[in-house]
């Protein structure tokens, strides 16, 4: 069976730009794919729905006209394009949560490396590693189509999990310290 597809046509007013930057950012955070100028397709399913609802919300109240067009490609070969685009996007999703993953990791390990055991550097690390869980979450439930490159995210979000509770487990043992237990 072939996807069904949502396709947004948006004419949101020039200015204030402000209002496009919204609707442009809420698009980007649903996953949308951008077929050409103020054309967006999503499949059609309920994980995308508030997030279109939003988008068309945002484009009414900016004085912006919002239609919805359900699609399917007329072709296998037009479904698997459209399946292709989109699975392409959320690659690049987990590409960019890898690079951000591997930043995170490196913070650490510089952390451990000059020895900056203070809790105030923990709770950073660890709302630090929150965003990346949350954004985690938000890329497993917008990949629909199960990109290759998310097992190997799920896993680097695993490992600088495990690399985080090592540094906290080394904030907590320089706290308890006592003087005699030395460097």
């Amino acid at each position: 069976m072939s996807t069904r597809w949502l396709l947004l046509v948006l004419k949101v007013p020039a200015t204030p730009s402000r209002h496009r930057v919204a609707v442009w950012r809420e698009l980007r955070k649903l996953g949308a794919i951008t077929l050409g100028a103020g054309v967006w397709a999503v499949p059609d399913l309920p994980v995308f729905a508030d997030g279109v609802a939003r988008a068309i919300a945002l484009t009414e109240q900016a004085g912006g006209r919002a239609m919805t067009l359900d699609a399917t490609g007329r072709s296998p070969s037009d479904a698997a394009a459209f399946q292709a685009l989109f699975t392409a996007a959320r690659t690049a999703d987990w590409t960019e949560f890898r690079a951000d993953c591997e930043k995170y990791a490196q913070e650490l390990a510089k952390e451990i490396r000059i020895a900056k055991f203070t809790l105030a550097e923990l709770e950073e690390e660890e709302q630090s590693l929150e965003r990346l869980r949350r954004w985690h979450r938000d890329l497993t439930a917008r990949d629909v189509f199960g990109a290759p490159e998310a097992a190997a995210a799920t896993a680097r979000l695993k490992e600088v999990t495990a690399a985080c509770e090592d540094y906290a487990e080394r904030v907590f043992a320089a706290l308890h310290a006592t003087p005699e237990d030395g460097p």
